[in-house]
């Protein structure tokens, strides 16, 4: 059995059962699963109950063998041998929840927690060693001599020694490919006065010395390598969004050919090629309708949430979803060249631009480690020309190093990082970079999405007046028959009025159009505005209609209107914003009235209308040209490139996986108003971290001259430096 699925195994048997941290697509990863086996994104899911209806209605559907949900991922991987996703996709969203296929091969096989686990094993390590070295440490200050002290020594030896070479690993890697590359990190002094504490300390007992600081070495290790965790710890564990967008990506397409369709990898089609798209199939490639009506599901690369009738000669791009009728396209950009591969290329870019950012600790780093070497060499030659006595010399520079070492400088950041984070999780935000705290503070334009950030992106039915009550049971058979999002929210609707459903005949679904039954006797239809008879000009953009009447559709139709309803604390959020002097930005895929009815109702005053994923992109850019630091928050795989673009980045929990992957932060609940909260604690958070350095600073300006005056030993400086790590953590938890 590998590493990897016996790790697979232990998270089995550790995680409950609302977060099985073992799904089947990391047995896959890890060369456990079989090629049959298909991954579908959930984006919607949100709790145990999701994982419990999405798991039972797979594992009843004939074929399937296994469905295990991963909840933090938002994933479901389904063995069912012989099946396809456009197959269970159906299954999954006839229960409500929305599903994406996933191409398994373009996921990067994910390592497990590896590192974390490493981290905290160091420490374990490193504090049980410093506990039993402590206290035989105890004993020699009590007043051991010559022989007792010298046993006491060598055992310590024993303990440190090998403790400090496992436990300081990560410091000795780091300070290596540091001086390998001509530089030096904050990892350089550190492993130097780790080397020269436990060099010292054996030459010391060697010489039957009356001090050896195997313990100042191993506390020093100890409290350095808890730095290092607490800085881990506000990292997010998570793949590259734009790994997430290549597993969008369809991985095959039916190609029609003169013996029928034959499936092919989306790689092999060339421009000309004729596909077939099946209702409710994602678009592989981009491309020209050449046969079939059908209505088209654009949120995923526009944002707009009402779909569009799609008819031959309309363009289609790779990722959009093809919702009711078979068509017929012809391939004009496949592969690397679709849109969505654009727009995955945007990402990546962005997300490496991004990527140069440097934290306050960082660019510390860069004065403080020469001046750390600098002092220490100059304490050695001092002392040495002063006395002519080495080993004097080497105790004082080592000292020097100790009390020097950059342990509250490392803590300063990761300390109150650790404990905002902690009141943001609570106030239902998830950090997931270990900078973006900084950067939220430094904000000082928002531009938010429209579709599913500042409204709930699912739609409403405004009032079911218009309808006639001896109507609704009919509406009611109508919209539950077909899966058209305006449908939908006419359906519940209706039944959250308690109608119940008119018997209806010959239900049917006209692709692009609408559903027709017959009633009573006559046809009645629920659709388009055209299609019902509606006179020219009476349609707008969120307005659906029923007709009742005869076989002709004459009947007088009735408009029933639709709404985005707002999210929750969207208007106290955005009024919050304004109030402290920030600019306020909406950027939406959707159409101008829509968007512009929003922007007046939230007091938005700049806002367009009908942006595409790399408009979006371009405007954020042109924020940060602007020597502006920009915040982006959406949800959409159309706002993926603009959350990498941005500055700092948000996206609610409901969001796309790709979008949530690009972002820095994660809202997860519904509410919008930690946005705003987060903004404000983040300045809070810079200033504390500014506090930190302040007291590493007084610290170091009182501690190094005792140093450097031989008055302090490397154990004195170990316990120093603790005492500054100490008071920095407790500065940092005034934030909580």
């Amino acid at each position: 059995m590998s590493d990897a699925t016996l790790h697979d195994h232990d998270a089995r048997l550790s995680a409950c059962p609302a977060c099985d941290a073992a799904p089947l697509a990391q047995r896959i990863a890890a060369g456990g699963g079989g090629q049959e086996d298909i991954v579908l994104s959930l984006p919607t899911i949100h709790c145990a109950t999701c994982i419990t209806d999405v798991e039972r209605v797979l594992n009843r559907h004939p074929g399937v063998r296994d469905a295990r949900v991963n909840l933090t991922l938002r994933r479901v991987t389904v063995d069912a041998p012989g099946m396809s996703a456009e197959e269970l996709i159906p299954v999954v969203e006839g229960i409500g929840y929305e599903a994406h296929e996933l191409d398994p091969a373009a996921l990067s096989a994910s390592a497990a927690d590896r590192q974390g686990r490493d981290i905290l094993m160091r420490i374990g390590v490193a504090g049980f060693a410093m506990m039993n070295i402590m206290i035989l440490s105890v004993a020699v200050w009590s007043g051991a001599e010559d022989a007792t002290r010298d046993m006491f020594h060598w055992i310590s030896g024993a303990i440190a020694l090998p403790t400090v070479a496992f436990a300081g690993q990560p410091f000795f890697a780091s300070a290596w490919r540091a001086l390998r590359h001509g530089r030096l990190g904050m990892d350089v002094p550190i492993s130097l006065a780790l080397v020269l504490a436990s060099a010292i300390s054996v030459y010391e007992t060697v010489q039957s010395g009356h001090h050896a600081y195997f313990d100042a070495a191993v506390m020093l290790c100890f409290f350095l390598l808890i730095g290092r965790y607490l800085d881990y710890r506000t990292r997010a564990v998570a793949r590259s969004a734009a790994e997430e967008l290549t597993a969008l990506e369809v991985p095959r397409a039916f190609r029609v050919t003169t013996a029928g369709d034959e499936p092919v990898p989306v790689v092999e089609l060339v421009p000309g090629d004729l596909i077939r798209i099946r209702p409710g199939a994602r678009i592989p490639a981009d491309g020209e309708i050449a046969e079939g009506s059908s209505e088209i599901d654009r949120s995923l690369l526009t944002g707009e949430s009402i779909p569009v009738p799609a008819r031959p000669g309309v363009a289609l791009s790779a990722g959009e979803v093809n919702l009711t009728g078979p068509l017929v396209m012809r391939v004009t950009a496949a592969g690397r060249d679709s849109s969505l591969a654009r727009l995955t290329a945007l990402v990546a870019a962005a997300e490496s631009a991004r990527g140069h950012y440097t934290g306050l600790a960082d660019r510390a780093s860069r004065l403080y480690s020469p001046l750390v070497h600098l002092l220490a060499f100059c304490s050695f030659l001092g002392w040495y020309f002063a006395t002519h006595d080495l080993r004097l010399a080497v105790n004082v520079a080592a000292a020097v190093l100790i009390i020097t070492c950059p342990c509250a400088l490392g803590l300063a950041v990761p300390a109150v990082v650790t404990a905002a984070s902690g009141r943001l999780f609570r106030r239902g935000m998830l950090i997931k970079d270990g900078t973006a705290l900084e950067r939220l503070a430094e904000v000082d334009a928002v531009v938010f999405d429209k579709t599913g950030t500042l409204t709930m992106g699912v739609p409403q039915l405004v009032s079911l007046d218009p309808i006639p009550a001896e109507a609704r049971p009919v509406a009611l058979a109508l919209s539950q028959g077909s899966g058209h999002p305006l449908s939908q929210a006419l359906a519940q609707a209706l039944r959250e009025a308690g109608t119940e459903p008119a018997p209806l005949s010959d239900l049917r679904e006209v692709p692009g159009y609408g559903i027709a039954g017959i009633w009573q006797g006559r046809e009645v239809r629920l659709g388009r505005a055209d299609w019902l008879g509606a006179r020219h000009g009476e349609a707008t953009l969120s307005a659906s209609w029923l007709s009742l009447g005869d076989e002709g559709g004459q009947g007088a139709p009735i408009r029933l209107e639709f709404s985005d309803r707002l999210r929750p604390g969207a208007e106290a959020c955005v009024a919050r914003i304004l109030g402290s002097g920030r600019r306020v930005m909406l950027l939406s895929g959707d159409a101008a009235p829509v968007v512009q009815d929003l922007a007046q109702r939230l007091g938005i005053a700049e806002w367009r209308a009908g942006v595409t994923p790399v408009e979006k992109a371009e405007a954020l850019r042109d924020l940060r040209q602007q020597g502006l630091h920009p915040l982006m928050v959406g949800d959409g795989l159309n706002d993926t490139a603009a959350l990498t673009e941005a500055h700092v980045s948000i996206s609610p929990a409901s969001a796309l996986d790709a979008a949530r992957t690009a972002s820095d932060m994660v809202l997860m609940g519904s509410d919008l108003a930690p946005v705003a909260e987060g903004l404000e604690l983040a300045r809070s958070a810079r200033a504390r971290i500014k506090e930190n350095f302040a007291i590493s600073l007084v610290y170091n300006i009182v501690a190094v001259p005792i140093a450097i005056a031989g008055f302090a030993t490397p154990l004195m400086a170990a316990l120093a430096m603790s005492l500054s790590s100490i008071s920095v953590t407790l500065n940092a938890l005034r934030l909580r």
